[in-house]
This record gives structure tokens, sequence and C-alpha cells, in this order.
């Protein structure tokens, strides 16, 4: 046991260089078989969060939970687990955690027993004003028992004094801010919501007589659901009685989607805006190829991300295509110890090159995005090291040079490559020939084929440009959780 606490601490010191997704979410009514059926939601949601998954059923008079640290497949794959979420209702969540700890207690759906009777709720996204109303709400008398700003969400709910369970939801929605899709379920409604700008997705599907609610098409399509159409933006969808109601309480604005729904974090089969995810980023590998000028023997992408955007640059370039690296997709996170020897092989663990194929080879090497560098520096010295002559690094978006406040786990302002350097400078630190970025221009276009609106632009693309949809009103008064609580963090609540 102590053994298995070390791995975790030292587990801790790896950064990666990706951007992490948020959260993945999956909600279904009326379904004899509702929990197994949330289960496979969320298998195909996995890519959205590793940390931690859960379940909460309703079997018309009781609620039923189960929680647990780590993969889905570990854990709702067991006839006996499913057993233990009987109803016809029930909604999932898989983790990834942008703000809270790490433990048993912040992983949702969270539960809570309100004078009008069960609330279930599961959350994507982040909240930029949670500890702000946290505060207040604890200065209210208010007790929390996570560090996660989905319980702010529960706590505003219940402090509603209006009688009917939509209106108070509606009077928690108007307080918060930020971008977030929300999953909740009552003994008589299951209900999605997108918030006013849209930042965060949230889909409608059907099974028969049933509806579904689900971060992404792609856990549609796992369960045999028809896809409906996505939850608009600043829209609450209300599904009681087989019925579908919708209310948007808002003022009407144009939505701004998060760009990196299309650029990365959706699955390649998903589809947003009517498109699968696998063509936009084909559109904008297409798009850096139009801009680059370059001579070279292969097109080789970073796997598995990097592989839409290469394929089209390689078609969009006519230059030859090649796999020369290879990912193993089955090294796990505690594969070993991570000592200072294994630490030192770094990408090795879950990169290698085909050496024969790169070998005195000119390579333009397709990635689709560069966040701190680490890796792709990795990446590139492989390369040399197998034999290729150049390395020319190639990135399907503009650089990230600001960091994100809706749900996005990344690193800091300055711990993002391309604020602190400049483009010579990220070339020299990640040891490549040469070194180029999409165009704002580019992307817009791969994406929308329109240009980018200044005043109000057509996604939340402030990682690029640091246009923020919605001001970071805690980061701006810099307000902390000092301390939650004296439970450890450890501990299985």
């Amino acid at each position: 046991m102590k053994t298995l606490l070390i791995r975790k601490k030292k587990l801790k010191k790896f950064k990666s260089d990706k951007l992490r997704e948020e959260c993945g979410i999956f909600g279904i009514s009326n379904q004899r078989d509702a929990s197994a059926l949330v289960a496979l939601g969320l298998h195909a949601l996995q890519h959205r969060g590793q940390e931690g998954c859960g379940i909460v059923s309703f079997d018309g008079i009781n609620y039923h939970s189960e929680k647990r640290q780590g993969l889905v497949g570990d854990h709702f794959t067991s006839l006996e687990t499913l057993k233990r979420l009987p109803g016809e209702f029930a909604i999932g969540h898989n983790r990834y955690s942008t703000t809270g700890e790490t433990s048993l207690r912040n992983i949702q759906p969270f539960f809570a027993d309100l004078h009008m009777g069960g609330l279930s709720i599961a959350h994507n996204g982040n909240l930029t004003n949670a500890l702000s109303l946290r505060e207040t709400l604890v200065k209210d008398g208010a007790i929390f028992r996570t560090t996660s700003d989905t319980e702010t969400i529960v706590q505003l709910i219940a402090k509603s004094k209006r009688e009917k369970f939509v209106d108070k939801l509606i009077d928690a929605l108007f307080q918060i801010q930020g971008g977030y899709s929300l999953v909740l379920m009552t003994n008589k409604k299951l209900v999605g919501v997108r918030d006013p700008f849209g930042i965060r997705p949230l889909v409608i599907g059907k099974l028969k007589n049933s509806y579904i609610f689900a971060s992404e098409t792609c856990a549609l399509d796992i369960v045999g659901a028809s896809f409906i159409r996505e939850v608009d933006n600043g829209e609450i969808i209300i599904v009681e009685n087989g019925k579908l109601k919708s209310v948007k309480p808002f003022p009407k604005q144009k939505p701004r989607p998060c760009v990196f729904e299309y650029i990365y974090f959706a699955r390649p089969d998903s589809l947003i805006n009517n498109k699968c995810a696998y063509v936009y980023r084909k559109n904008l590998g297409s798009e850096l190829a139009k801009e680059t000028d370059i001579k070279a023997d292969l097109v080789v992408p970073v796997p598995d991300s990097g592989v839409p955007a290469a394929l089209g640059f390689a078609e969009q370039s006519k230059k030859h295509f090649e796999l020369g690296l290879i990912r193993n997709h089955y090294v796990g996170r505690t594969f070993i110890e991570p000592t200072q020897n294994i630490r030192s092989l770094g990408v090795k663990l879950k990169l290698s090159s085909t050496k024969t194929i790169v070998k005195n080879k000119s390579i333009i090497l397709i990635d689709d995005s560069l966040v701190r560098g680490t890796t792709c520096h990795k990446i590139v010295k492989m390369l040399y090291e197998s034999g290729a002559k150049e390395v020319h690094v190639r990135i399907a978006c503009p650089e990230i040079i600001y960091p994100d406040f809706y749900g996005v786990d990344m690193p800091t302002k300055e711990e993002l490559l391309a604020y602190k350097k400049d483009n010579g400078e990220m070339c020299d630190y990640i040891n490549a020939k040469s070194l180029k970025f999409l165009s704002l221009d580019g992307l817009y276009k791969a994406l929308i084929n329109e240009k980018r609106i200044s005043g109000y632009p057509q996604f939340s693309d402030h990682y690029f440009t640091g246009d923020y949809p919605i001001k970071p009103q805690d980061k701006i008064k810099g307000i902390q959780i000092k301390q939650l609580s004296l439970l450890s963090g450890k501990s299985n609540n």
C-alpha cells in the first residue's frame, strides 16, 4: 500500500504536454437498462476524463450511487455492480479534475436531499466565479463536503426560494458564470443545460422512447441511439413524462463553442455542427499545407491526435504520408514506478520511431498543438536519433499563449512555450529545422470557411487571442480555497 502511495505521488510530477479534456457526462430516461447504457456511454466518453467515474440511478422510489477512481471499464462492467444501480433513469460522469482535488468525494454525479426531493447532478466545465459564490454561501451557513465547483450549483439550487425545480435551477444559473454543460436528475425529470455561450458541448439523442443527454455523439452511437440535435447555447431541456420541453431563460446571444473541441477534445467520429471532428482536423492540416512552402520527403504525424491533420496536409501538399512514429496503446499510467532512470526515457514509453522509414529522410512532423514543448522536443530528438536528415515541425493550430478558465486543464501562462518564447526561440527549444503554426485566419477557414469576427468571434478562441467570453472572476480576485476540512483527501468519502 505504501509503495502504491509513493507511486501515485511520483506520477503527479509528470506534466502532460497536451491539453487535458474536461469531463464526460451522460444521462438517460425511461430505459429498462438505464445504468448499463450509461456505463456504455461513459466508456465512449472515456477520453474526456480518466481520474474517476460514477453513476447515479433512480428506481422510482430510491436513488442509488456507485463511484470509483479510475476507468469505467475497470468498475462498471460487472453485472453485480450494475445490479446495485436499478431504475429506468440514470446519469453518469467521467472526471478529469479542473477544480477540486482528486478524491472519491469529488467524483460525480453528486446527490443531495432537498426539501423538494432528491437531486443528482453531473457537470462538465468550470465556473469562473465558484469560489466567490462559495465564500458567500459559507458565510450564510452552507456546508461543503467537496472542493468541486459543481457543489456550488447544488447549494444555489437548494437555497432558492422558488417553488418549482426548474425555477430554482434558473435562479442558480443566473448566479454562476463560466463554461458548463449539466445533466440533472430529479424524481420526475431529466434535465440538460448548456451555458449561455455554448462553450462546453451537450447533445440530445433518442433510443426508442428514451431521451439521452451526452457530451458527444459518439456516446449515442455506442448505445444505438439516434442523434437529434445539439442543445443550444443558454438552453435548458427538460424531459418529463416522455416529452421534451425547451426553456431559454438567458438573453439571446451568438454561441461561442470551445474551438479545441474541433481541434482536439472531441473524438474524431463525433459530430460537431453536423460534421465529424475528423473532417475539421483534416481541413486544419490542409490549410496548414497551403501556408507552408517547404521541400521534404515525408509527412509524419504525432499519433494519434496528429493523424487527421497530417493526412490533410499530405493530400493538399501532395507529399508522401508515413507513420514514422508508432504509439504504444498498452502502456498504463502505473506501468512502472517512475524512477529517475525510467523518467529519463520520457516519451519512448509511449512512442517509438519506424527507423527504416525515417532514416535519411527530410520530415514534416505534424501535431495538433504545442503546449509546453517538452514532448515535441523529445520526439524531434528521437527522429534525429533514428537517422532523420531534417525535422520540420508544423502545428495545426495557432500558438497557445493564454490559459483556459472554462474546464480545460492546462499550464499557467508562464508555462506555455509560446507565451515566453518567439518562433525562433521555440524552434531552437524543440531542436527542429523549422517551426510554423497555422494562422488564425487559416483556423477559421478550415472550420467554418469564414473570417473571424473580431468584435464577437464565432468560437471561444481565447487560447490564441486572449479574448475571453467571460471574465475569470475568481482569478481576478485571487480567491483560493484555503482549507476545505480536516478530512484527508485520501479518504474514501
